[in-house]
């Protein structure tokens, strides 16, 4: 094993193995309790909700990268958001306690400001509206606290990244953007809510960047790649991209949140996830925008714009072929 090794924890998913590519397999080992499609070699299956992580924690680790979360919408039950956003990250911390690492990137999230609010910066006050936001600042105080214990020793920087989208990702933006290609898409009000977002590109570039300038420090940042678009602007966008013409049927919010707690019930007799919820609905219509200035300020140049992110998702999508690659299920 060589010297600096950047320990990743849950890099079997969409942000990690792109994470991987970036670093160099050379540079990194990935723990997590599911085998990586691509990155098998590197990776030992442990969960970090138990207290063995110090067992595949590498002497040569320096800097630890925490990416594990549970984050879907619909997490059954609810205690799990905690059990691995917060004692998990309890664990982790103890782990590198043991192994003498004193460097951790920590991937949180926006939602610990809670949905509607203005522009908010890092010093925003926290107002999660869902159990995964709540978790997510829990982790964040555990962080500080832990920092706070050695602070002229230990390197701890937080990322709140907005939705993340790109190539083989199946979340919510990819959704989205498979309605609108399919030509079938419907608007839900009238789309002049903003949406902040972060092509997984740049995001990854940003993490590498952390990386490469640790220090002793705490450091806490919004991650957006701006401008942001209000949603008539990103349909038109990707429509743009598809060389899609022709109306949008729009209709009024109140009528798609009905739709949404219809497929609720449906969702709750039947026992199935279904791709439409009334939480996603109240998503889709709600602004979801959040400063940059900070991440403008850092030193750190965005590899892409976020019109290339989208035009580079959409062609690999929806144009090229990879069926033959792997793809990854996020929120």
């Amino acid at each position: 094993m060589t010297a600096n090794i950047i320990a990743l924890i849950g890099a079997s998913g969409f942000v990690g193995t792109r994470l991987i590519g970036s670093l160099g397999t050379e540079k990194c080992v990935n723990i997590d309790k599911t085998q990586s499609a691509v990155y098998g070699v590197l990776t030992t299956i442990q969960d970090i909700r138990n207290m063995r992580i110090p067992e595949a924690l590498p002497d040569s680790a320096t800097t630890v990268v925490l990416l594990a979360a549970e984050h879907r919408d619909d997490v059954s039950p609810v205690s799990l958001y905690y059990d691995v956003n917060v004692q998990g990250t309890k664990n982790v911390l103890d782990a590198m306690d043991k192994k003498g690492i004193k460097s951790i990137v920590f991937t949180s999230s926006v939602a610990v400001y809670g949905l509607n609010k203005d522009n908010p910066d890092e010093e925003h006050p926290a107002d999660p509206f869902n159990h995964y936001g709540k978790s997510k600042w829990q982790a964040e105080e555990v962080l500080r606290e832990w920092y706070q214990k050695d602070p002229e020793n230990r390197s701890l920087s937080i990322i709140r990244p907005t939705v993340i989208f790109g190539e083989a990702n199946r979340g919510n933006v990819y959704n989205l953007l498979r309605q609108i290609a399919s030509g079938k898409f419907l608007m839900i009000g009238k789309g002049k809510n903003k949406k902040s977002m972060a092509y997984v590109g740049n995001v990854v570039a940003f993490i590498k960047y952390l990386i490469d300038n640790d220090r002793p420090g705490y450091r806490v940042f919004n991650y957006v790649d701006k401008p942001d678009f209000n949603m008539n602007e990103l349909v038109s966008q990707v429509r743009g991209d598809l060389e899609q013409n022709g109306g949008l049927i729009r209709i009024p919010e109140v009528l798609g949140m009905l739709g949404g707690f219809g497929f609720d019930i449906v969702a709750k007799a039947t026992g199935k996830k279904l791709p439409i919820s009334s939480v996603r609905v109240k998503k889709f219509c709600a602004t979801t925008q959040f400063s940059a200035d900070k991440l403008d300020a850092s030193g750190f140049q965005r590899p892409f714009t976020l019109e290339e992110g989208l035009e580079r998702t959409l062609r690999y999508e929806f144009i090229e072929n990879h069926d033959d690659k792997p793809v990854f299920f996020t929120e």
